[in-house]
């Protein structure tokens, strides 16, 4: 499992996104987010803007990121 690590308390669902490469733009970003191919903990999200914190798992296309401090 890849790991992204937090500058601030937290970062946006479509900033992980980019940063991990998944995506080439936030327009993509945006997509795939509103689409339903993100989930977050588990759980679909459709928030491009959802706050992910310490502890919270990305998934995208067979692919998973942790965020960790």
């Amino acid at each position: 499992m890849e790991t992204i690590k937090l500058r601030d308390e937290f970062i946006k669902l479509g900033q992980v996104l980019k940063a991990a490469g998944w995506v080439e733009d936030g327009v993509e970003a945006k997509l795939a987010i509103q689409e339903g191919n993100v989930t977050v903990n588990g759980e679909t999200d459709t928030r491009r803007g959802r706050k992910l914190y310490d502890g919270d798992v990305v998934q995208y296309e067979g692919h998973e990121i942790k965020i960790i401090k």
